[in-house]
C-alpha cells in the first residue's frame, strides 16, 4: 500500500493499484507498474540485456573513477552517461560472448589537452613509471601546469582496478604506481588521464597499452 506523508497534495512511496510512487531527483513520480506481456524475449532483446548486465557488472567496478570522470552539467547522471557510451562502443563479441574492448574503455571524458607523447614502463617492485611531456605552458583554460594527474591499472585476471586519482601534477612529467607483489605475472591495462586543479574540466582517459607485470625489464 502507498503512503502520502505530506497531505493530499504530497508525493506518495511505494505501490498503491496500478502504480508506483517514488523520489527521484528531487522530484515526486509516479511510474506505471510494468506489464508482463507473456511473450519470451526476442534475440535481439537477450544480447541487449546480456550487454547491459557486462557493462553495469564491469563499469561498477570504476564507479569512484566515473563519478568525476563523466560528469556533466546535464540532468544525466555520470554512470548513466559511461552506461551509454559503453554499450555503443566497448562492447565486441557475438552473443553469448560479449565482452569489453579495453582500448575503447573510458573513465573520463572532457576537453582538457593531453600530452602529445605518453608511455610506461615496468620498474623493479612492481611498480609501473608513467611519463608524459612536462610543460610550463598555461594557457588558462586546456592546459596548465597545475592539472592533476590520474593513472589507473586493470588488472585483467583478477578483473580489478588499482588507482591513483590526482597523483601528481602535469608539470613533474612522471607518477610511479606501486601495485601489489601479487600482480606479478598478471596481464594490466594501463590508463592516464588529467583534471584541473579547480576538479571543474577533465580530459578524456587515455589507454596506453597492455603489459604483463614482470619482476623488472
Amino acid at each position: 500500500m502507498g503512503l502520502i506523508k505530506q497531505g493530499i497534495l504530497g508525493g506518495f512511496r511505494k505501490k498503491t493499484g496500478s502504480v508506483i510512487g517514488a523520489y527521484w531527483r528531487k522530484l515526486d513520480v509516479i511510474r506505471a507498474l510494468p506489464r508482463n506481456s507473456g511473450k519470451p524475449a526476442t534475440q535481439q532483446q537477450l544480447e541487449q540485456k546480456q550487454k547491459f548486465a557486462l557493462v553495469t557488472s564491469f563499469l561498477s567496478k570504476a564507479s569512484g573513477l566515473i563519478d568525476v570522470g563523466f560528469k556533466s552539467a546535464d540532468t544525466a547522471t555520470p554512470m548513466n552517461k559511461a552506461v551509454a557510451y559503453h554499450l555503443k562502443e566497448a562492447v565486441v563479441g557475438v552473443y553469448p560472448d560479449f565482452s569489453i574492448d579495453m582500448e575503447k574503455f573510458k573513465y573520463s571524458v572532457g576537453s582538457l589537452e593531453l600530452p602529445y607523447t605518453m608511455s610506461t614502463e615496468i620498474l623493479m617492485g612492481a611498480k609501473i613509471r608513467f611519463e608524459w611531456d612536462r610543460t610550463d605552458v598555461d594557457d588558462g583554460k586546456l592546459i596548465q601546469p597545475s592539472d592533476t594527474v590520474t593513472v589507473v591499472a586493470y588488472n585483467a585476471d583478477k578483473h580489478g582496478f588499482i588507482k591513483q586519482v590526482a597523483a601528481t601534477t602535469r608539470a613533474t612529467g612522471e607518477y610511479e604506481l606501486q601495485l601489489p607483489e601479487v600482480f606479478i605475472g598478471d596481464n594490466l591495462h594501463l590508463y592516464i588521464s588529467f583534471s584541473s586543479a579547480n576538479k571543474k574540466s577533465n580530459s578524456v582517459s587515455k589507454y596506453l597499452g597492455a603489459v604483463i607485470l614482470t619482476q623488472s625489464i
